[in-house]
């Protein structure tokens, strides 16, 4: 297990982090996920002793790490840039850390061949690093950190270099080796849709402070508050409240939603909209929508097949309401700088 106990980290006046405390289980894959600036590759160095802590405890399988150097914590690191050897093979590469510890020759060539397999790098052993495309570099600086058999792998936005399917098939096999290997892993991202995608937990930071902590489907479904629910994927306001786009339900019938329960999703209320935009985003629909009251735009995603069905067209009246509500706090926010098109500013009290 890691273990952050009270972490201050200061630059300045800037508050990096601010009295952080953080449990990550042993053979978990935990995602540190927030906007820039919030702190989360702040802590990842912290960990790996790449940053000295104002003030605060860092332990790894319960040994106080907080002044050891990061050579003796027992750590793999894999940075967003490869940082490749470009003059050595990918098996040199590989074999580094090995080498450098003075293991036996016939156990470094073993190791080497049983990680090029896992990571899929097999017949790419006498091939230099200019030779690899991007996935595959990653793929081998990933092999190259798990060589040595470290307790621990930290990735700092390990795949952020890359171009959108290649991160998206990395992000597969990253689960699948994560489910081979069990090595105590702790990755860095800004991308809510990679966290959901491969962690176990979560822990979602902001300006220094952790918000909340838990399985993908906690913070999704349960946010403790409207930063969280912001943050973690993607939201609209619908009279006042946050809901996901998903949970929008449109139609043309202004009676199709009429409240009927006080404290259920339908007392949230019909809203009529004008549709500004439909954007085909393959089986998913999104359509973007002005309040006619308010004048505010908001998102909905729609199925292929129920877009088809309304045949939504640029200018036309429409009526939408929430089919869900998380229970959040009313409180004015400061969203995230990833907020899109249709997300709100503000919640209203």
């Amino acid at each position: 297990m890691i273990t952050v106990t009270g972490a201050n980290k200061h630059y300045g006046n800037f508050a990096a982090l601010d009295n952080v405390t953080l449990d990550i289980p042993s053979g978990s894959l935990t995602a540190l996920l927030g906007p820039s600036g919030s702190g989360k590759s702040t802590l990842l160095r912290s960990i790996a002793g790449l940053e000295t802590l104002d003030s605060g405890i860092v332990t790894i399988a319960g040994r106080d790490v907080t002044h050891i150097s990061p050579q003796k914590r027992d750590i793999g690191f894999v940075f967003q840039h490869y940082a490749a050897f470009k003059h050595m093979s990918v098996r040199d590469n590989v074999a580094f850390g090995l080498k450098i510890r003075k293991r036996p020759k016939p156990e470094i060539a073993k190791r080497v061949d049983e990680l090029l397999g896992i990571v899929g790098l097999d017949g790419f052993q006498h091939r230099y690093p200019a030779q690899l495309s991007g996935g595959q570099r990653q793929r081998m600086a990933l092999a190259r950190a798990l060589a040595v058999d470290p307790q621990v792998l930290l990735l700092d936005e390990p795949f952020g270099a890359l171009d959108a399917k290649v991160r998206t098939d990395l992000r597969t096999w990253l689960r699948r080796l994560h489910e081979e290997v069990h090595v105590t892993t702790v990755l860095v991202t800004h991308d809510q849709e990679e966290a959901l995608d491969v962690a176990d937990r979560i822990a979602v930071l902001n300006k220094g402070r952790i918000e909340q902590v838990g399985t993908p489907e906690d913070l999704y479904d349960r946010p403790e508050n409207d930063f969280v629910m912001s943050f973690l994927g993607p939201v609209a306001k619908l009279n006042g409240k946050l809901v996901r786009p998903h949970d929008i339900r449109v139609g043309r019938d202004p009676a199709m939603a009429q409240a009927q329960l006080e404290g259920t999703a339908e007392s949230a209320g019909v809203t009529r909209a004008t549709v500004e935009r439909v954007v085909h985003l393959g089986f998913e629909v999104r359509v973007e929508l002005r309040n006619a009251a308010t004048g505010d735009l908001f998102a909905a995603q729609v199925t292929r097949g129920d877009s088809e069905a309304l045949r939504l067209s640029e200018g036309e009246t429409v009526y939408a309401r929430a089919t869900r509500l998380p229970q959040l706090p009313e409180n004015v926010i400061e969203q995230p700088e990833s907020a899109g098109v249709g997300e709100p500013l503000t919640t209203s009290k």
